[in-house]
């Protein structure tokens, strides 16, 4: 559940290091930012090239990182609820990609200037930020080491359960799988397939009694089966395994 004290910030990192955040930091975080405001599907929230002043936080719904070339559009992540989507905005001030909105979404904006404020005078948060970029960076090595290690039906199977994980860590997962406003075109963009191999995909993954995809919900009667077939490690997340982070950053 998030916490009602903190409606914009409240989950973030949740699951993985937001032990590490004392009451007074995720205070000072939480009044850094403007009222979260509703987008609708589609929204492109940041586009690629422009000159940005502010990073947003991902307070309800979904959203994508989005490559376009040469008349194609590449989907590279999905953020969830919690997400800091574009903190490395912080230093780059353009991006080389869109933030787009899958779904309805809810965003809050923090401008650069407020954060360089507290990443000057709250060293200890300042690395909590800098986990949270590389932790998303994690997620993008995994993604291209799963590309080139499995066929589509693998990717898919891996994609569900990373979604799934991520879900469960800020309390927005169900028991037997999770609703995002996924369309199949979308996956088989994500698992670098067309639609056309995406709808065989999907069907053996059912007919297999692995995940059941069917209008934007996954469901899986066997958790354990689906991260086999995804050969999925949640280690990368930095939730719970062999990578977790259970004490403070020194």
């Amino acid at each position: 559940m998030n916490d009602n004290r903190f409606p914009v910030t409240g989950r973030f990192l949740q699951g993985r290091l937001r032990h590490a955040i004392t009451t007074r930091e995720a205070q000072l975080f939480e009044k850094l930012f403007d009222p979260a405001e509703e987008f609708p599907d589609g929204t492109v929230l940041i586009k690629r090239g422009n000159l940005v002043n502010h990073s947003t936080m991902l307070v309800e719904g979904f959203a994508v990182r989005v490559i376009e070339d040469d008349g194609g559009a590449q989907i590279v992540s999905i953020h969830v609820p919690g997400d800091f989507m574009d903190l490395h905005a912080f230093p780059l001030k353009r991006l080389d990609h869109n933030i787009v909105a899958l779904g309805p979404a809810r965003v809050a904006a923090v401008t650069h200037d407020k954060l360089r404020l507290i990443i000057d005078q709250e060293p200890h948060f300042a690395r909590v930020l800098w986990f949270s970029t590389l932790l998303d960076a994690a997620i993008h090595r995994e993604w291209i080491m799963k590309q080139g290690q499995l066929r589509a039906e693998g990717r898919a199977a891996h994609f569900f359960a990373e979604v799934w994980e991520r879900l469960a860590m800020v309390g927005l997962a169900e028991d037997d799988g999770f609703f995002a406003p996924l369309k199949q075109v979308d996956i088989a963009n994500i698992c670098g397939t067309t639609a056309i191999h995406m709808n065989r995909v999907l069907r053996d993954l059912r007919e297999g009694g692995v995940a059941d995809f069917r209008r934007g919900r996954m469901r899986a009667p066997d958790k354990k089966r689906l991260h086999r077939h995804g050969r999925f490690k949640r280690d990368y997340l930095y939730g719970e395994g062999e990578l977790a982070l259970t004490g403070d950053l020194d």
